[in-house]
């Protein structure tokens, strides 16, 4: 074989497996993918059942119900236009309260709860994600009075 057909040969190894390499990669971050919603998204519509997702928003204030297994917590997750139930299952962060910022990762069940694996507490409660925009302070108030 001449070293022209070697080189080319090579060449094309080296295509398909960086090719495959990449295909990998795709995959592997297609299941770790996580959409950010809001309340309001998930009210119009755009997050469907048992996609995995991470839901950002306020704790309204006196949401927050502890279930009689002492790990199974539910609280409704507001954005000021919308509220969407929330069950976790575990530890909360320290943080974790009413009228406090948290972001859920999980997927939405058909009854509408949004089911949490793993609940983020907001440290600083003057940032917003940019996709949440401009939250006024007070947001869980005005929502637990409507």
């Amino acid at each position: 074989m001449k070293a022209k057909h070697q080189r080319l040969i090579l060449a094309l190894v080296a295509l398909v497996g960086v090719a495959g390499a990449g295909v990998l990669a795709a995959s592997a971050l297609r299941d770790e993918a996580a959409y950010f919603r809001t309340p309001v998204e998930i009210q119009d519509g755009k997050a469907t059942v048992g996609e995995a997702m991470r839901l950002g928003g306020m704790v309204a204030a006196g949401s927050i119900k502890r279930q009689s297994d002492g790990l199974t917590i539910r609280f409704v997750a507001t954005d000021g236009k919308a509220s969407v139930p929330v069950e976790y299952m575990g530890i909360v962060p320290d943080l974790f309260g009413e009228e406090s910022g948290m972001v859920a990762d999980g997927r939405m069940r058909a009854d509408g709860t949004f089911v949490a694996d793993r609940i983020l507490a907001k440290h600083d409660e003057r940032y917003m994600p940019p996709q949440m925009g401009e939250m006024p302070k007070g947001v869980a108030k005005a929502q637990q009075k409507t």
